[in-house]
């Protein structure tokens, strides 16, 4: 069930019966020359909702403010200033948690997300809330391999035969395929010195034109595999998630603990 669709009264018999919500967060940018600015919003939402027909759970809208400060540089990408998008962050979840919603899942469509939402989930240890937070982080290792087994070329990472071959199957007139790159885009390296290091500039050393891959193995028929196992790693997560009765209940009890300090 998508948010956006439901009428007043079809939503709050919605959060009576799921109790949970699906937010979906993606990024807009650069996806190479090929694909659309809001390509990871676009395929995150859709794998949401129809991992939310097959176990209910309602969408949260499409959402696009994410982590992408290395893609400033490229018209078209939305950024909003670091403590700006946590505050906002949080108080999207709250209001998720203010209709109702016992159980959010967040669902990253976008791997700049990764530390972001990792952060943004252990941040609801700073006080007690109504609603539980489960960070959905992709595919099993088995998932993987199957995912592995359907695509022909080895290196993938942004707008490459996985991410372009998905965005066929989900939105077709919006991808370009004549506009594909020739032959393999691998990483630079040029901060390849800083072996055990991280820098803002990590991505960018490697691939300052924002393309990863050779896109040109891409087609329809590979995204509707990929989607079909991504949809259901997703079902059976969403599925976990409205049976749990674990992290409620040591949230409950954490909480509890840091209360009663210094009684």
């Amino acid at each position: 069930m998508q948010w956006e669709n439901l009428t007043s009264p079809e939503f709050a018999q919605a959060v009576r019966d799921t109790k949970t919500c699906v937010l979906a967060l993606g990024v807009v940018e650069r996806h190479g020359d090929h694909m659309p600015l809001g390509t990871d919003f676009l395929n995150g939402h859709a794998l949401a909702c129809l991992a939310a027909e097959r176990e209910p759970a309602v969408v949260f809208p499409p959402f696009y403010f994410g982590q992408i400060y290395e893609a400033r540089c490229f018209p078209g990408t939305i950024t909003i200033k670091p403590t700006l998008l946590l505050e906002l962050l949080q108080a999207v979840l709250d209001e998720i948690g203010r209709n109702g919603f016992e159980k959010i899942i967040l669902c990253n469509a976008h791997g700049g997300n990764s530390y972001l939402l990792g952060f943004l989930t252990q941040c609801q240890l700073w006080e007690p809330k109504p609603y539980a937070v489960y960070y959905y982080q992709g595919l099993s290792p088995e998932g993987r391999e199957k995912q592995k087994a359907i695509l022909e070329t080895e290196f993938h990472g942004h707008a490459c035969e996985w991410e372009t071959s998905l965005s066929l199957a989900n939105h077709p007139q919006l991808v370009k395929m004549d506009q594909v790159p020739p032959g393999v885009t691998e990483p630079l390296r040029r901060a390849a010195h800083l072996k055990a290091g991280f820098s803002a500039l990590s991505w960018y050393s490697n691939f300052p034109e924002h393309y990863v891959g050779d896109a040109s193995y891409a087609s329809r028929e590979k995204g509707q595999a990929l989607r079909e196992l991504e949809v259901e790693s997703l079902v059976q997560f969403i599925r976990a998630v409205k049976a749990d009765e674990v992290i409620p209940a040591l949230q409950r009890e954490f909480h509890g603990r840091v209360q009663s300090i210094g009684d």
